[in-house]
């Protein structure tokens, strides 16, 4: 199983899509568990002074006046009492606790150094905050002579801590006063905020999202050029001519697409040059054949005279094809759209009349944008091998929506496995066909494949299992058009 994307745009926006998605789940991590823990420590560092307002206020107020005041603080999420007995030492948290720690700093801070105060932490709620919604008066206000109702008479300050214990921590904080009471005060801290504020996560995706867009358009910013390249250098060996590229983009673009510009210009001079050179020699080769034709015409040997013919035919032939071999005319044509099915009739016709047996199986009914004259000249090619080595040759045509497969099959002894891409070599002859009378010059299935390749396809050879040489010629029609 791949899990990499081919393509490098597709890597480039994984590997920046992990990145920004893995950055912006740490960048909220870290934003909430700060704001969890200044909360927190806000929530403390409150508590701990209300403890410390409440403790200097019960300090200067006399005995009698306590339960009054006391009265009047004990309300959620605080439980005030004066009747609790001192907590022992070995049930105290351990010193190590943050928050423990600091609601001790503050309140020695604020009360001295010599204070004496005791903090508990707890995870489930002391029974002074488990008590029920109250009705009445709270029990210290039974104790007050002559009062009539107190200030938190009905004000039901359990009611909140009644059932299951809310989120966050308990705290039960003791500190002495002066003349040794023991004030006990039983409290509830909340984080306040558990879950991701939708601010914050708007702000993440909104970024998120941002820089995912940026990033896609840098990156296909980037590849494009080379996408480009890709594709001239695949059309390249079709038309070797074509627009040069655009050299624009990065600096990195505009140096491949300068360098690619001027390799196909260099590639260009030299096939002109190579053409040019091959149709003189062409041009002046002709000119001593043609006289040593006529000179042949004048002997009076006819097997002389014969042999001298066949000669100057074979070296003309091998003029000719040479030159169309070097100099690819295929691609000098004007593409236009051909009857493949009349195309191979035709052929059919031409061979027949001559007494070559040509037998078409299946049908085309859609035209191909093609050269037909270099079309003609590659099936031609294919068509004379099958009927030089086999007799007779079989055309089965196969027609898709975007390819157009042709199959010229024979009926001969087939080439060894190992000569199959050697065949298409410029001059190569195989064991079987030596002999020029049967050979030929070995430049047909080598400009059949020019051909076939400067229409987007390609022409492969396969032994048949049955016996025979298969030519399977491939065009795409969309790579033609």
């Amino acid at each position: 199983m791949r899990l990499l994307p081919r393509s490098l745009f597709g890597r480039l926006v994984l590997i920046l899509l992990g990145g920004l998605i893995f950055a912006q789940l740490a960048t909220a991590y870290i934003n909430l568990a700060e704001r969890d823990q200044l909360l927190y420590r806000a929530g403390g560092m409150r508590l701990a002074q209300q403890i410390s307002d409440i403790v200097k206020l019960l300090d200067s107020l006399p005995v009698a006046e306590r339960r009054r005041v006391v009265a009047v603080f004990n309300a959620p999420p605080l439980a005030v009492s004066l009747d609790r007995p001192p907590i022992a030492s070995d049930k105290q948290s351990p010193e190590s606790d943050f928050q423990q720690s600091m609601i001790t700093t503050v309140l020695r801070y604020a009360l001295g150094e010599d204070a004496k105060v005791i903090v508990l932490r707890s995870e489930a709620a002391p029974e002074s905050l488990r008590a029920g919604p109250r009705t009445g008066p709270p029990p210290e206000m039974n104790m007050m002579q002559g009062q009539g109702r107190g200030p938190n008479q009905g004000r039901g300050w359990g009611r909140g801590m009644s059932g299951a214990d809310p989120a966050g921590v308990f705290f039960t904080v003791q500190v002495a006063l002066r003349d040794g009471t023991w004030v006990t005060f039983d409290s509830h801290v909340s984080p306040q905020a558990i879950g991701m504020p939708l601010r914050l996560a708007a702000t993440l995706l909104i970024l998120l999202g941002t820089v995912l867009v940026l990033s896609l358009i840098a990156v296909r910013w980037v590849t494009g050029p080379l996408s480009a390249l890709a594709s001239a250098a695949e059309k390249l060996g079709e038309d070797i001519n074509r627009p040069p590229l655009p050299e624009t983009g990065p600096s990195e673009a505009q140096r491949a697409a300068r360098a690619f510009n001027t390799m196909q210009q260099r590639l260009s001079r030299f096939i002109a040059d190579r053409t040019r050179i091959f149709t003189a020699m062409s041009h002046d080769l002709k000119t001593p054949i043609t006289r040593l034709r006529l000179r042949a015409e004048m002997l009076e040997d006819e097997a002389l005279r014969a042999k001298f013919d066949k000669d100057l035919q074979e070296m003309e032939s091998m003029v000719t094809q040479t030159l169309d071999f070097m100099r690819d005319a295929s691609t000098s044509e004007a593409v236009q759209r051909i009857d493949a099915m009349a195309l191979l009739e035709s052929l059919q016709t031409d061979y027949q009349d001559t007494g070559g047996r040509v037998e078409i199986d299946g049908s085309s009914r859609q035209p191909y944008a093609g050269r037909p004259l270099a079309l003609r000249r590659c099936l031609t090619n294919l068509l004379d091998n099958a009927i030089r080595y086999g007799n007779r040759a079989t055309i089965k045509v196969e027609d898709a929506k975007d390819l157009l497969t042709i199959r010229v099959l024979d009926y001969g002894p087939g080439i060894p496995e190992e000569e199959l891409e050697q065949a298409f070599e410029p001059f190569f002859r195989g064991e079987a066909s030596r002999n020029r009378e049967t050979g030929g010059t070995g430049l047909g299935l080598g400009i059949a494949r020019n051909i076939a390749r400067a229409h987007g396809g390609d022409l492969v050879l396969r032994n048949r299992a049955e016996g025979g040489l298969e030519a399977m010629l491939t065009l795409p029609r969309i790579s033609s058009a």
